[in-house]
């Protein structure tokens, strides 16, 4: 007795092909996440070494600084990124709000309508 539903055959291509494309998918998403951490892997290591010759440059390097000397350590980071968050929390939604006040001069020329209007000779 079948309720409300059928069961329906599916044919083993559409199936292997499924399962074709999920591994393939899978496989890309795989490699481009490896690809990314070997980027970011390099690019700290390039900044690191721009930055030792920098500091050789100017002669605040010894060969004797270690490369950890250099580095800034992981606690630290995450310190000063809580800050910066905090920081900016702190504010009201309200704080973004400008208020113009209109002041009243006297005279100036600079909002006089006599010099914006053009005097054409007839």
């Amino acid at each position: 007795m079948l309720l409300f539903y059928e069961f329906v055959e599916v044919p083993k291509t559409i199936l292997t092909e499924g399962m074709v494309i999920a591994v393939v998918g899978y496989t890309i998403v795989f490699a481009a996440l490896v690809v990314l951490y070997f980027t970011f892997f390099q690019i700290s290591k390039l900044i690191n070494m721009q930055l030792k010759f920098k500091l050789r440059r100017q002669g605040k390097l010894n060969e004797t600084v270690e490369e950890e000397n250099l580095s800034i350590p992981g606690e630290v980071a995450a310190a000063i990124s809580m800050a910066l968050y905090i920081s900016c929390q702190l504010h009201d939604e309200e704080s973004n709000v400008l208020t113009i006040k209109k002041v009243s001069r006297t005279y100036s020329p600079w909002s006089s309508k006599i010099y914006g209007l053009r005097n054409l000779n007839r």
